[in-house]
């Protein structure tokens, strides 16, 4: 007898994984789903962004700042872009550490004197020659 009833429980176990696997599935589909989202209306073309007016503000170079990037007032932005210009043109960056500016006798009066700043330094130092 114990065999037969051996035999049945082997036939009802892929029964009972079917039925269990059945009712997640139900389980699963019962759970309301949030409902898709509206597609979002496209917001009203606006007009191109315009630059913060803080950023176009001319400065006057120094003197010293002066003899390498010209006497006109120009944006900070174009300060810098004329500044890496005049760096690369003379080979000022340490070969070893890229992050290096070395100073050559243009350059070291705008740097307080310093023989060689860091690239993320310089920024600090051009503020005092720009009003």
């Amino acid at each position: 007898m114990a065999k037969k009833t051996a035999k049945k429980a082997a036939k009802k176990a892929p029964a009972k994984k079917a039925a269990k696997k059945a009712a997640k599935k139900a389980a699963k589909k019962a759970v309301a789903k949030p409902a898709k989202k509206a597609a979002k209306k496209a917001p009203a073309k606006k007009s191109a962004r315009k630059p913060s007016a803080g950023l176009l503000k001319p400065y006057t170079p120094s003197a010293a700042l002066g003899e390498i990037i010209g006497n006109k007032a120009m944006p900070r932005s174009e300060v810098v872009k004329k500044l890496w210009v005049y760096i690369k043109a003379n080979n000022l960056q340490d070969k070893k550490n890229r992050r290096m500016i070395n100073a050559d006798a243009k350059l070291k009066p705008i740097f307080s004197g310093l023989n060689q700043v860091s690239m993320f330094e310089m920024g600090k130092h051009l503020s005092k020659h720009l009003k």
